[in-house]
């Protein structure tokens, strides 16, 4: 496993790892109540897009297994569960209660029950047996995560053989975008943040956590590393975000 030694970033600051994991509980706890509607304002609403396309490449068929890693309100594992229908199973995991908890009651009035489950876990340590899934996402977590390399393969662990990973990724985007996404990124995401969430600091972290990200090939080496076959990616909206695939062969 690859260690990413003592301190890891925060944004652009440098913290211990035990500390990192502390102040991103926090980021999405503060923020949870608010995360939908400013996931809409932010993109104006083309995280929708984004999500569907990731959606359209699951491959999943009814009765299959999947797991939502990092989900959040659960966008992706709603998508999942109409796919797998009743016959199937998806599991939403997040290593936040305050988000896990909105998830839970999207999929509750969506009407999926007996086939959804909710779970607090962490990406680095998925608490499920070799083999469980025929298809893991993950949307917009994997730069929350403190070791990378460590959920990449413990996502591919958990994963049928022939099973597939979706990491949906804000990521780098093409050099004539990069002073409008920057200007945007960090004066009109604190501001957003601060006008309806009231919490200015988490999105400016969320900008931040962006940069700190690794690029398009960087990720795409990951994969390759952690035992991905077939690992590419796609680039969405100029590569301000990227969908990078990978199956267990």
């Amino acid at each position: 496993m690859n260690d990413p030694g003592p301190t890891v970033d925060f944004g652009f600051e440098r913290v211990a790892r035990s500390e990192k994991a502390r102040r991103v509980r926090s980021v999405f706890a503060s923020v949870a109540g608010k995360y939908d509607i400013m996931n809409d304002l932010m993109s104006f609403g083309v995280h929708r897009l984004w999500k569907r396309f990731t959606l359209a490449l699951t491959g999943l068929a009814a009765g299959q297994h999947a797991l939502d890693v990092a989900g959040g309100t659960g966008d992706l594992a709603l998508g999942m569960l109409r796919q797998v229908g009743r016959e199937g199973r998806v599991v939403l995991s997040d290593v936040n209660p305050s988000m896990l908890e909105r998830g839970r009651d999207r999929l509750l009035d969506a009407g999926f029950v007996a086939n959804a489950e909710c779970l607090v876990a962490d990406a680095e340590r998925l608490p499920f047996a070799d083999d469980s899934f025929d298809c893991v996402t993950i949307g917009f977590g994997l730069r929350n995560v403190t070791d990378k390399a460590a959920a990449l393969k413990s996502m591919h662990r958990v994963l049928r053989p022939g099973g597939q990973l979706l990491v949906l990724e804000f990521s780098t985007p093409v050099p004539g975008l990069k002073p409008l996404y920057d200007a945007y990124s960090f004066n009109v995401l604190p501001f957003l943040g601060n006008l309806v969430a009231g919490d200015a600091d988490s999105y400016r972290y969320l900008a931040e956590s962006i940069r700190m990200h690794p690029d398009q090939e960087t990720l795409l080496e990951m994969f390759r590393t952690a035992g991905f076959g077939l690992a590419r990616y796609h680039n969405l909206s100029g590569g301000i975000v990227a969908l990078h695939r990978g199956y267990k062969i």
